[in-house]
């Protein structure tokens, strides 16, 4: 069976070299193979070892040297006469036999058809040649399709004879017609075969392509010349051979891959892959890929090799030499040609180019460009002092250049910091507390430096991966310091101008100079307080009032500068913050300068009054509210205390609607008490309806006494 297989695709390949030269137009003289392509014999078998079936004419036009012959069916051999002959005893063989035959100088197929064999359902042809083809069979007629092929891409002239069908009976054979249905006989694509309805003999009418259809599946019956069937309809196979017709395409004409630096040997860096749209089952789509230039060709010129087969780019430099820093580029280009027919020289070629970048790892460690670095900065000042440079041979586009520092000795103030610079990878070395010359003129700090990503296993850190950072502080003449800051003193309000408020005390950072220092009022929002220039003392020049607007929450904020004699002189400046203590300097008020009351006594004839102070307790509330010293007020008014702060106003009796100014006392709670004497308008109107009409005139003292006079008239 196998065997069978083999020679029916030898047969096949044949074809296409057949039709090849066809198309060529043939040579002149000999034309190497087979002379004959189809014989008929007529046997009915069994068959005797050594008899001859046929003589088959083959020529190499070499000498026939050398040739070998293979048969389909394995009984059956070409003996040196060239004769097929079975080696053995065969009771039965399938109606057609291919031999295959083959020399240094050609490769061509022949086919034997064997007629009056009786009729075997279970050996068809497809059996034999174990093509899975089933052929229909009768006990008295059969009809014998065989499979076909034509190659693609044939050129004129058409049509051109593929195969032929057979009828085989044991009785007379009767007239019969071939008919060809299906695609591409009476189907879409109409007319690419056609059958001669006489012989049986199918054509192909115009050139084929695989690509777009590699098998056609027809259908071949037989009828009468009436048109009745006679055989049932069999299935034709057609196959269309390939042609390498298609170079390797790939998908994309730039290919990108990178690789460690370092990486081992037969490291894989990428994979190329070429398409053929030629039949993946024949040599003319079996790729084989080949690297045919490398850009830059140093340190060697074969640095990479490419898997034939798979198109794996995998490393052949050795790690040493693979080393970023030493290759003159880290990009290399690589020509890929992809080749079919399995790399032959007749194969056809597509072509494409991988980009390899060389990338970095850490296998440089940081190193300082000096081991000493010096740097000065001026006390009381902060900043950037001095910038650390580094060397690092790694690619600085990755961590592995970026440097890392850090302070490992000398800070325990934690005064400094150090950040790196992104754009030159360099250390920034900044004062983040100001430094105090009087404290320490001298500063050495041990930097070190490491990468972002650690080091390979067989690199580390040596000594010039610290280095010393030698600060000096300059002294500068500092301003005064007061202490406390602020000063907090509490006094009396109107206390006596001249009075004693507090001492200030200032000292100067500078305890390596002899200065003297001196005292002035810097602001003082009402002006009551000033300085002794020398001493620091402070005394009021003004009465201080806790009621001032100047005063907040009973505090009142001054600040004083003092000024050291240094070259150039230097400022500082101090708070002092008095609680001023309450004193009852202010006298109460009645709130508000206007009552109402009705004219009815007895209809709403109250108003309410309360006492105001600025004074705090105990010199405000509560107040004492009566009515001023006035001759017979109190037969018609009335004050009742309501509350601490608030009193009541009563009309005792009907007055007529007019406006009055009634005189009130009202005296605080300090000690000693202050009072007032003040007076308030009543109006007194006509109320209706909830409602109140008052006069809008003006109120005079008089009307008192003329109702004092008509009251005392109506007593006598």
């Amino acid at each position: 069976m196998e065997i069978g297989v083999r020679i029916l695709l030898a047969f096949l390949v044949h074809q296409v070299a057949h039709v090849g030269g066809q198309e060529d137009g043939g040579h002149e003289g000999c034309v190497p193979g087979f002379q004959v392509k189809h014989y008929q014999v007529a046997d009915s078998g069994p068959f005797q070892k050594g008899q001859p079936l046929v003589q088959v004419e083959f020529d190499d036009c070499a000498g026939n040297e050398d040739v070998t012959f293979e048969v389909s069916d394995p009984s059956f051999q070409v003996d040196g006469d060239l004769n097929l002959v079975p080696h053995q005893d065969v009771l039965y063989s399938g109606p057609v036999l291919f031999i295959h035959g083959v020399s240094a100088h050609t490769d061509d197929m022949a086919q034997v058809e064997i007629i009056g064999l009786p009729v075997q359902s279970q050996h068809t042809l497809r059996n034999i040649l174990g093509l899975g083809q089933t052929l229909t069979y009768r006990s008295k007629r059969s009809l014998l399709v065989p499979p076909m092929i034509v190659t693609e891409n044939q050129r004129a002239p058409f049509p051109r004879p593929i195969g032929r069908l057979q009828v085989i009976s044991t009785e007379k054979s009767g007239n019969h017609i071939f008919r060809l249905t299906g695609p591409g006989a009476d189907q879409d694509p109409k007319g690419l075969f056609i059958i001669d309805t006489d012989t049986g003999e199918v054509s192909v009418s115009r050139s084929l392509d695989r690509e777009a259809i590699d098998s056609y599946k027809l259908e071949v019956s037989t009828t009468d010349f009436a048109g009745n069937l006679i055989d049932e309809p069999t299935l034709l196979l057609i196959t269309v051979i390939d042609q390498n017709d298609n170079r390797p395409i790939f998908k994309e004409t730039r290919y990108a891959g990178e690789v460690l630096e370092g990486s081992p040997t037969g490291t894989t860096v990428m994979r190329m892959t070429a398409f053929d749209a030629d039949d993946p089952a024949t040599d003319n789509a079996a790729l084989r890929y080949n690297i045919v230039r490398q850009s830059p060709d140093k340190p060697s010129p074969n640095m990479f090799y490419i898997d034939a087969e798979k198109g794996d780019i995998v490393t052949v430099i050795s790690p040493t030499l693979l080393d970023r820093e030493t290759l003159p580029t880290t990009t290399y280009e690589l020509e890929i040609v992809a080749k079919d027919m399995a790399g032959s020289e007749v194969g056809l070629t597509g072509t494409a180019t991988a980009t390899i970048t060389i990338t970095d790892e850490n296998d440089h460690a940081p190193e300082f460009t000096h081991p000493l670095f010096e740097a000065s900065v001026n006390e009381g000042s902060t900043g950037v002092v001095v910038n650390l440079t580094v060397d690092d041979r790694d690619d600085p586009a990755t961590e592995a250049w970026r440097a890392i520092y850090s302070i490992i000795n000398g800070d325990p103030t934690q005064s400094f910091e150090i950040q790196t610079n992104p754009d030159n990878n360099e250390g920034m070395l900044s004062v983040v507390k100001p430094l105090d010359y009087e404290a320490t003129a001298f500063h050495t700090l041990l930097i070190k430096v490491e990468n972002e990503d650690p080091l390979v296993p067989d690199v580390g850190y040596g000594p010039s991966a610290t280095a010393t950072v030698h600060v000096t502080v300059l002294d500068v003449n500092e301003g005064p310091v007061f202490f406390p800051d602020p000063l907090t003193v509490t006094k009396m309000e109107n206390i006596p101008v001249g009075s004693f408020v507090a001492s200030l005390n200032a000292t100067d950072p500078d305890i390596l100079q002899i200065q003297n220092i001196r005292y002035a009022v810097l602001r003082d929002p009402a002006g009551w307080l000033s300085v002794n220039p020398v001493r620091g003392t402070v005394n009021t020049s003004a009465s201080l009032d806790r009621e001032s607007p100047y005063v907040h929450d009973n505090k009142y904020t001054a600040v004083f500068i003092a000024t050291d004699n240094g070259n150039p002189p230097a400022t500082g400046t101090g708070t002092l913050v008095i609680h001023l203590e309450d004193y009852n300097d202010n006298a109460p008020y009645v709130v508000p300068s206007v009552a109402r009351v009705c004219e009815d006594a007895h209809d709403m004839n109250v108003a309410i009054v309360g006492g105001r102070d600025k004074d705090l307790p105990p010199n405000g509330a509560p107040f004492k509210i009566e009515l001023g010293k006035q001759p017979g007020i109190d037969k018609t008014w009335k004050v009742t205390r309501v509350n601490s702060t608030h009193s009541q106003i009563m009309l005792l009796h009907s007055l007529k609607k007019a406006n009055y100014q009634l005189p009130l006392l009202i005296t605080d709670s300090g000690v000693p008490p202050l009072f007032n004497n003040t007076e308030v308008k009543v109006q007194v109107c006509v109320c209706k309806k909830n409602k109140m009409h008052c006069s809008s005139a003006h109120s005079h003292r008089a009307s008192l006494l003329v109702l004092l006079a008509t009251l005392l008239l109506a007593l006598l």
